[in-house]
């Protein structure tokens, strides 16, 4: 084990494929998460995983624990089509495949399962209910955490992990900019277990993603999640001491439009109900091909909640210092190109290994500069790239110019 102490800030994807990086690396690491629980609150649904995510868990998790990712991610193809809102094709579009990677490199993953898996082996090294407050940096170097309860933590490098709204961020970087996109996003699931709900669903919206466009640019994004297995047997074969959640086949279900297409304000849209929040969505798909209205309809109230999409703006590069940042915590994008988590397990991977040669004699300072170098460079294209196709395909509003 190394002498080399991480601190980090945040146990989502990318902070705990970190930990899970450097924990195989045999560094010391904890990890500090505000939610009292894993399963605290509803964290969302379906996540592609593209080539980029398979190979960052293929470098971060153990063997073992990479084959259970892959035999509980679902297979859907690689086709990524847009339809208008009476459901004739407009653009079909079929991603490369990757050679050597699960389902060719394109994967539809369950987030809560996929973070299950993240957290075995760390269950040590994960600390709950830990609201960061902030950071001071010690003579020697060394930067302490400190959290709301009074308690503090110690290590040479401080990751803030802690996501759009970092923490970590708005002390390190005070002048990072996150800004409202003007998109709100209705999330929702629809189960697939029974073979009449499965019927009424056309084939072609089952791809590894779907956008169905209607006027004004308001949108329904579909994304199967189909499990091969159950989870226990998954489990017994392939890694007996991992416990994950049991789940069920489901068609994830996304409604999009512009803020002022919403008749409500934002307390109004953040205060309503799963089922007010149907009928919502039902309310501006009317006059949509009945299949897809159909479809909105069976979404489990109990499964829906909104969300508000915003953005990192891009920014120069900083000075580096034993505090740096990884995923949502700096480059946050619009889901527009679905990269998102798949930047964050980049980041970790890319983060781990320059901390393990940290740990190995590589001087602290460089292997941090190293990673902030290349994290800012794919991270920041990734955010340019999202802004742009959502500003095309759906009406995102523009990336602001950089100030000063």
């Amino acid at each position: 084990m190394s002498d080399l102490r991480v601190v980090i800030i945040g146990g989502g994807l990318g902070g705990l494929a970190l930990a899970q990086g450097l924990h195989q690396g045999g560094v010391r690491v904890a990890v500090y998460e505000k939610d009292p629980t894993p399963d605290f609150r509803n964290q969302g649904y379906r996540i592609r995983i593209n080539p980029d995510g398979i190979i960052a868990l293929q470098a971060v998790l153990t063997p073992q624990a990479f084959e259970v990712f892959a035999a509980t991610a679902g297979n859907p193809g690689s086709r990524m089509d847009v339809f208008d809102h009476h459901l004739n094709l407009v653009h079909a579009q079929e991603l490369p495949q990757a050679a050597g990677l699960p389902g060719g490199g394109n994967l539809a993953v369950n987030r809560r399962t996929l973070r299950q898996i993240l957290l075995s082996g760390l269950e040590r090294c994960v600390y709950y209910g830990a609201e960061f407050t902030g950071y001071t940096t010690e003579a020697s170097g060394a930067v302490t955490a400190h959290f709301a309860d009074g308690t503090s933590a110690t290590g040479d490098i401080l990751v803030g992990a802690d996501g759009v709204n970092s923490a970590t961020r708005r002390q390190y970087l005070p002048q990072a900019q996150v800004v409202d996109a003007r998109l709100r996003l209705i999330y929702g699931k629809l189960p697939l277990a029974g073979d009449e709900i499965g019927a009424r669903i056309p084939p072609e919206l089952l791809g590894l993603w779907t956008t169905v466009l209607g006027p004004d640019k308001r949108f329904v994004g579909l994304a199967p999640v189909r499990f091969r297995a159950p989870m226990a047997q998954a489990t017994a074969r392939l890694a007996p001491d991992m416990q994950l959640g049991d789940e069920s086949d489901y068609l994830a279900c996304v409604f999009g439009a512009r803020r002022e297409l919403f008749p409500c304000t934002d307390s109004e849209l953040f205060a309503m109900k799963g089922g007010d929040l149907r009928a919502l969505t039902l309310s501006l798909v009317q006059g949509w091909d009945p299949r897809l209205v159909e479809m909105v309809a069976d979404q489990d109230p109990a499964s829906i909640f909104p969300v508000s999409v915003r953005t990192s703006v891009p920014m120069p590069r900083w000075e580096t210092t034993a505090v740096t940042l990884l995923g949502d915590a700096i480059h946050v994008m619009s889901p527009a190109i679905g990269v998102g988590a798949n930047t964050a397990l980049r980041d970790a991977q890319v983060l781990a290994g320059r901390l393990t040669e940290a740990a190995g004699g590589r001087p602290l300072a460089q292997a941090l500069h190293a990673y902030e170098e290349e994290m800012l460079g794919y991270g920041f294209d990734a955010v340019r790239e999202s802004a742009a196709r959502g500003h095309r395909l759906v009406g995102q509003d523009l990336l602001p110019s950089i100030k000063g």
